[in-house]
């Protein structure tokens, strides 16, 4: 009866109508955003969030959380129809998508994308609506050793989750968290690491760094590589999948949720690596196996029901515990932080409405894109055959003015030019970005931590290891750490790495 009156009041929320109408906007921008190549939904979020600053916190994170998912869906229109993924989750989408579109069958792939993504997003809500409470209150009874040791784990799950080199992982991880350190000390008063510039004494804005490495970096390698786009301007139809197809696609839709809800809440994971667990586990179990990469449909539901999944569910550990378990949820927090609301469980029992708001407008968002997405594909395929080299002065343009209006500062704009360097050169050397980027967001909640647990020992470092929660979290981390630097494990990393790397 509890969850049932907790709906009710997060219905009511999110019923209403301003928050309908930023929920549209999200998901709108997210459907247009993915179905761009070479901006994502962190460039995107990033750029609005100075938009949302003047809104109420319940529509801003709505509006946030509809264009994140909505950039999951997006990202298959493209996939499909020009075999160019417009989000790094559809890139599996494309291999029998885009082999269904040339053979003539593009509105049964779209089809198929559509229905799984709805059904593995009002799976993976009542999930949330399920499990959230439960965990926020086992997370209350977190101290400052469990919340430090929890930040650990997760940063060390996000370098054995992260694709390539772990050296590569590990020094982003480590360039995060000392970016993170740029600032004023909270208990000395002290500037640090500002090399007497003063608008560096109070820290680096994550916006900014966000905007220059997803933004900025993502435009620059767009345009020493822009690929010709074959748009299928044919018209689309059929936009209806056989019975056939259905019988087929039961089974892939229902493991690729599972699996995309497992992963989506895993530190580093989210929906690009349940896209490509959900393909590679279907390819191996699939009666169908053989016409995988030829378009097989299986091929197209399995990645597209996990990478929603996983969108979805990456939504509870921030909600309930406060820790993002990929850069996009690390914006989220800042969002959070920026409209006054402090992440972790407390949101749930101090704000339920919204809290509650914002897991009915995931369902709500998912019915929206479900009804908008395909009457709007002329609309997409117009969008996607404008050429890169028109688009990114616009982009460019919006990067610029959302930092600005940060601070009223034209040093972040210098800064996120810079981080926009810096993002190239990451591009180009293999490295991730998205580490970093956890690592700047935890770092300095860790080091908050930390020192609320050493002056409530009395400065025994012992409290991190004799505090049974926090011994687990941290052995946990020990255990990720010792396999993955396994022999076996670390091998199939490099080539991994090198193949990308050709």
């Amino acid at each position: 009866m509890e969850l049932l009156a907790n709906l009710w009041l997060g219905a009511q929320t999110a019923m209403s109508l301003v928050n309908l109408f930023y929920c549209l906007i999200g998901v709108f921008l997210g459907t247009a955003i993915g179905v761009l190549p070479g901006l994502g939904p962190v460039a995107t979020i990033a750029m609005l969030l100075p938009v949302t600053f003047g809104l109420p916190p319940v529509s801003a994170l709505i509006m946030l959380s509809g264009i994140y998912y909505g950039a999951q869906y997006g990202g298959s229109t493209t996939a499909i129809l020009v075999n160019l993924p417009g989000e790094s989750s559809s890139v599996v989408t494309a291999l029998d998508g885009h082999k269904l579109a040339q053979q003539g069958h593009a509105g049964r792939a779209l089809a198929v994308a559509a229905i799984s993504s709805f059904f593995a997003g009002t799976v993976c809500t009542f999930l949330i609506a399920l499990f959230a409470p439960p965990l926020a209150e086992v997370a209350l009874k977190f101290g400052p050793a469990e919340y430090f040791s929890l930040m650990v784990l997760g940063l060390v799950a996000s370098i054995v989750l992260a694709s390539g080199s772990l050296l590569h992982a590990l020094g982003m991880i480590v360039l995060g968290l000392l970016l993170g350190l740029v600032g004023t000390d909270v208990n000395s008063g002290t500037a640090r690491y500002s090399f007497g510039i003063p608008e560096l004494a109070d820290g680096i804005s994550f916006v900014t760094v966000a905007m220059g490495v997803f933004g900025l970096g993502e435009i620059i390698a767009n345009l020493a590589h822009e690929r010709t786009r074959n748009v299928l301007m044919a018209k689309v139809t059929g936009l209806m999948p056989t019975r056939e197809d259905f019988k087929r696609i039961i089974g892939p839709v229902l493991r690729g949720t599972s699996l995309g809800a497992v992963l989506g809440i895993l530190p580093g994971g989210g929906a690009m690596l349940a896209s490509f667990s959900a393909y590679a586990l279907e390819k191996k179990v699939s009666s169908n196996s053989k016409n995988f990469g030829k378009g097989a449909i299986e091929g197209v539901a399995a990645p597209e029901s996990a990478n929603n999944a996983g969108a979805q569910t990456s939504f509870i550990p921030m909600l309930t515990l406060g820790i993002p378990s990929n850069p996009v949820m690390a914006l989220m927090i800042g969002a959070m932080i920026i409209q006054g609301i402090q992440p972790g469980p407390s949101v749930m029992t101090e704000q339920p409405a919204l809290f509650w708001g914002i897991v009915v407008s995931m369902w709500v968002g998912n019915v929206m894109l479900l009804v908008l997405n395909l009457p709007l594909i002329g609309l997409w395929v117009k969008m996607i055959s404008v050429p890169y080299h028109l688009l990114y002065p616009a982009i460019l343009v919006f990067c610029a003015i959302g930092t600005f209006s940060l601070s009223n500062s034209t040093f972040d704009v210098y800064l996120m030019a810079v981080f926009g360097f810096l993002g190239y050169i990451f591009h180009k050397l293999g490295c991730e970005p998205a580490p970093m980027m956890l690592g700047f967001i935890l770092g300095p909640m860790m080091e908050e931590f930390l020192r609320r647990a050493l002056l409530l020992s009395k400065g025994d470092p012992m409290v991190l290891v004799t505090r049974p929660i926090s011994a687990i979290m941290l052995g946990l981390a020990v255990a990720c750490l010792l396999v993955v630097l396994s022999p076996m494990l670390r091998k199939k990393r490099e080539e991994a790495f090198a193949e990308e790397a050709v």
